[in-house]
């Protein structure tokens, strides 16, 4: 490599970081890069130039990074992922560059709003909720931690749906982010990996006696790569993100062309590309389901060419791989992985399965990111057998392999056996991905610590007790990069004024702030500081709904999926309910509130739409009534998004955190808020619990049955006692029943209602007095603003256990143990 360490120190490295050498290379790409002039460039013309002039001076660090990478023989951690939710870049990117300030003075001269042009640019929405937030906020901190990571996913050309509301439900619509083009991604055709499917397996006996196996007849798709840099904060490491988008092995046939059959001449090209079109394509139809898993292989077996490819490039043989090597399976859609590791090793370079089982072993680690049934994937036998025949194969050898330990283990146990194989047995036989994960890994963990106790004791626990230690706690975090630092300069800049920068990079600084709790003057500024931001959030909810909301209220918030264990039923019912207590109830005291949702839910969860619709049909009532609206007002925000987020965490006021004991994996939106400022409302759940014991029981507020008691009430609950038994909360659900919400349709939310009355799956009725005695108490104590400030700061400054750096510490130390590597810049020269 030394011809290319000879063009780095000849290259013009160190770009102007200044105002003038930002404003020189911008110019430079509007005439050169765009065929732009001032009279002729459109204010996405200037977002497009200044991005690309940021991705110059990255693409020199990222340069430098892989160089050295390279030279230094570093283990690299891959991290394997469907989802990434990485939302808008050029912000974050000029902020961990160091460029941010410069860039501002650079613009305002030329009379350019930052702010305006980071508006333009779209979300980068390839994720669904928090799995794919985590994975963007996982590659901050591997960055900024100078931890050499690659990251490993899908271009989805449409990323998650934009969501409208329209006759006060959810409409999907495409979201094309990649309509103008993405400036920050640069093609990879020279790292371009064939994909096989169908076909069948042929075998054949050498005559050394080694059984030969071939896939063959298969037909062929092209993974052509697109690389991302991840830039670290405050340091030189510039790591990779690598989305590989699907195209046709031949993508053109001339000869149904000439005879004028137009579409069968692009038909394969249009087949193959579908792979790569759509995040998580509809499971509910078999077309939808083969599109998933075809999905899934083919970024998993993309990648797994690419790490080998990668790691050939500096060893000649797999003597030192998995010492080189660390994959880790971000939840059950990379869980293939497995399977494509040892069909390479036992197909392409002959190995014995013993070798090439403990190769693959020692390289895979898997994640587990739920505790819903439905979400850990099986896949019928019979899909596997038309796809991908030869991986069937292999995993059938895993399961044979694995059931003999169990059965040397526990003799006769043939229950455990059963719960335990890799094949689901039934009508339909079943793929298990994540007990092919799990049996294919060398370390499993769940994210909060309460997940991944009731994975050793409930849904996991024959696992544990096969193989005590493998499963093990991360608990999630956040970056305080993009959480705090860009999403509440302001905020930020106040910490920063008092306590200095560290905090940005050293969770231990945070905690500083713990002794201005007394101070008045610095509760002033915070609170003046949560003002502004609630009424910037009022300008976007106006732009966004039409309704005025007060920032003198309560902002009251819960974002994330719509899912009915998360609650949001919960929530809505227990406006109504304060409603008819205001109109009602002359002594029921509540001081003025705003709720505010938001949230996506899957196109096909009929459920979840109508908790949406109801929230809208709700708000469109109570907001018109002029008794009640000074007090109380409801907004469902549309299209909830990164870019959403980043100005909804820093106004709130209190963060909804209500989803059902013993369900939630971890959460990351509760730390966010509680980053920003914001008291929880929670029960025990998720991240919850370590968050009370991090902020204290007294800054938080906790209501409802635990997962244990969620567990022992199941059998014998009965909803229908609690809908009987509080009269407010009879009337609430039989004005909902009788359309009251829904004039035009009066049998709307009947069915959800008999759902809540009669079977209660997630136990609503059952928390709704504790969680109402939990909001009269929030009611209260924002009365008294200097309390409730403190315990604001409070819960901010306890956040250092919630920054995802001490997450990825944490792997790094238990799992990849990956030597993390100081990038060093060479001196400019000058031909």
């Amino acid at each position: 490599m030394k011809n290319s360490q000879y063009f780095i120190q000849w290259g013009t490295f160190h770009k102007g970081m200044d105002a003038k050498g930002i404003q020189a290379s911008f110019a430079n790409h509007l005439e050169y890069s765009l065929s732009k002039d001032q009279y002729t460039a459109t204010f996405r013309d200037l977002y497009l130039a200044l991005s690309l002039s940021v991705r110059d001076r990255m693409i020199e660090r990222w340069i430098q990074t892989q160089q050295m990478y390279h030279d230094h023989d570093v283990k690299r951690v891959y991290y394997l992922s469907a989802e990434y939710l990485m939302g808008r870049v050029l912000i974050n990117n000029l902020i961990n560059m160091g460029m941010y300030p410069e860039t501002i003075k650079a613009m305002s001269e030329f009379n350019v709003d930052l702010e305006r042009l980071g508006a333009l640019e779209p979300d980068m929405g390839l994720g669904n909720g928090g799995l794919g937030r985590l994975a963007a906020c996982f590659l901050d901190s591997m960055a900024t931690m100078e931890i050499p990571c690659h990251g490993y996913g899908i271009r989805y050309e449409f990323g998650i749906f934009d969501q409208a509301i329209r006759n006060l439900g959810q409409v999907e619509q495409p979201e094309n982010w990649l309509k103008y083009g993405n400036p920050w991604e640069i093609a990879r055709p020279e790292y371009s990996f064939p994909v096989k499917y169908y076909g069948w397996v042929e075998q054949t006996h050498l005559p050394d006696g080694k059984l030969k196996t071939k896939w063959v007849d298969t037909s062929d798709v092209i993974g052509v790569a697109y690389d991302i840099p991840i830039a670290g904060y405050d340091n030189y490491t510039m790591n990779t993100l690598r989305l590989w988008s699907a195209r046709a092995s031949n993508e053109f046939e001339l000869k149904y062309f000439q005879h004028g059959d137009y579409l069968r001449a692009v038909e394969e090209k249009n087949i193959s590309e579908n792979i790569s079109k759509v995040l998580y394509p509809n499971d509910q139809i078999s077309e939808g389901r083969e599109l998933r898993l075809k999905q899934q292989y083919f970024f998993v077996s993309c990648s797994i060419q690419d790490i080998i490819r990668r790691y050939f490039s500096e060893h000649k043989n797999f003597d030192d791989f998995s010492e080189k090597v660390a994959i880790q399976m971000n939840d059950t859609h990379p869980s293939l992985a497995v399977a494509e590791l040892m069909r390479i090793l036992l197909d392409v370079y002959d190995f014995q399965w013993e070798k090439a089982w403990a190769v693959t072993s020692r390289c895979c680690a898997y994640t587990n990111h739920t505790l819903l049934s439905e979400a850990l994937e099986k896949w019928p036998v019979s899909l596997f057998e038309k796809l991908l025949p030869r991986h069937l194969q292999i995993i059938y050898e895993i399961n044979r392999r694995f059931l003999r330990d169990v059965a040397t283990l526990y003799i006769n146990d043939t229950q455990r056996m059963n719960r335990m194989s890799i094949i689901e047995e039934g009508e339909e036989k079943k793929i298990r991905m994540a007990h092919l994960a799990i049996v294919g890994s060398h370390s499993v963990n769940g994210v909060a610590e309460l997940h991944t106790r009731l994975l050793r004791e409930r849904d996991l626990k024959l696992f544990d007790e096969m193989y005590p230690g493998k499963i093990n706690n991360k608990t999630n975090g956040v970056t305080p990069r993009r959480w705090l630092l860009m999403a509440n300069p302001d905020l930020a800049a106040l910490l920063t004024r008092h306590i200095g920068p560290d905090w940005v990079k050293h969770k231990d600084q945070l905690k500083e702030i713990e002794a201005l709790v007394e101070d008045n003057q610095f509760l002033e500024d915070f609170r003046t500081v949560k003002q502004k931001n609630k009424f910037r959030l009022a300008r976007v909810a106006m732009e966004l709904t039409g309704v005025a909301v007060d920032p003198a209220t309560i902002f009251d918030f819960q974002v994330k999926r719509i899912h009915e264990y998360k609650r949001q039923l919960l929530n809505i019912l227990h406006v109504v309910y304060c409603w008819l207590k205001l109109k009602k109830d002359p002594h029921f005291d509540m001081t003025p509130r705003t709720f505010m949702f938001g949230g996506k839910a899957a196109p096909g969860y009929v459920t979840a739409k109508t908790v949406i619709r109801l929230i809208c049909h709700v708000a469109e009532m109570l907001n018109r009534d002029t008794s009640t609206r000074q007090r109380l007002k409801v907004l469902f925000l549309p299209n909830y998004r990164v870019s959403l987020a980043e100005k909804i965490f820093p106004a709130a006021d209190v963060s909804e955190q209500i989803s059902t004991a013993g369900y939630e994996a971890s959460g990351t939106s509760n730390m966010k808020f509680a980053l920003n400022g914001a008291i929880t409302i929670g029960t025990l759940d998720g991240a919850n619990v370590e968050i009370m014991e991090s902020v204290g029981e007294d800054n938080i507020f906790i209501f409802g049955l635990t997962a244990d008691e969620v567990t022992a009430l199941g059998p014998n609950y009965n909803p229908h006692t609690f809908y009987e038994q509080d009269p407010y909360l009879k009337e609430t659900i039989d004005l909902i029943y009788n359309g009251f919400f829904s004039p035009e349709e009066t049998g709307l939310f009947q069915s959800l209602m008999d759902l809540l009355i009669h079977r209660d799956p997630y136990f609503v009725l059952a928390d709704f007095e504790a969680y109402h005695h939990a909001q009269m108490q929030i009611s209260e104590l924002y009365k008294d603003q200097k309390v409730w400030t403190q315990k604001t700061i409070l819960n901010m400054a306890r956040m250092e256990k919630f920054y995802s750096d001490r997450t990825i510490s944490e792997y790094n130390r238990d799992i990849w143990k990956a030597e993390p590597l100081k990038i060093l810049l060479p001196p400019k020269v000058t031909a």
